[in-house]
């Protein structure tokens, strides 16, 4: 279950969850996910959605989950 490349920019805060693997990955996917702050399946963040964020989340929208954090 990835996420879909529709991730809009707002005022909401997401919880982003690395689901899959970066290896065999391209090195811009293994940086993007770096500089979001996820090294390993199954770490999350919090951030908000703004422009670089929701740019970053849809450079890797098969490695990730995305929620709206509560």
């Amino acid at each position: 279950m990835s996420t879909p490349k529709n991730v809009a920019v707002s005022t909401a805060r997401l919880e982003i969850t690395q689901i899959k693997s970066t290896i065999g990955g391209k090195q811009n996917q293994r940086d993007t996910l770096r500089s979001l702050g996820l090294k390993h399946i199954g770490d999350s963040v919090v951030r908000t959605a703004d422009a670089v964020t929701v740019g970053m989340i849809n450079t890797v929208p098969h490695l990730v989950k995305v929620e709206e954090a509560k």
